[in-house]
């Protein structure tokens, strides 16, 4: 990562959802990210973005769901999220960001 720029590239948004709230309260924060971002830019782009020490990283990625609405039926794009736990004594407040 050279600049910011990669770091918000790599970063899209938080999941605020009732879920990410509870992990928020053992020192996790989750976040949607690139497709193509790996675990160490993850990492770097979170500690440059958020000036905090991240402790560990883990990825899933939801595959898209078919959703019909009015007879139109469309397929959603795969979204890749990132858990993402924070050491001891360092926090990221999403519902402000």
């Amino acid at each position: 990562m050279s600049n910011a720029n990669d770091a918000y590239d790599i970063i899209r948004s938080p999941v605020i959802t009732e879920k990410a709230t509870l992990a928020s309260e053992v020192n996790q924060v989750i976040f949607n990210v690139a497709r193509t971002a790996s675990k160490p830019d993850i990492k770097a782009a979170v500690e440059k973005l958020f000036s905090v020490k991240v402790k560990a990283v883990n990825t899933l990625v939801r595959k898209g769901k078919k959703k019909g609405f009015r007879g139109i039926v469309a397929i959603q794009s795969d979204v890749k999220k990132a858990i993402v736990t924070l050491e001891d004594g360092y926090t990221i407040d999403v519902t402000s960001v």
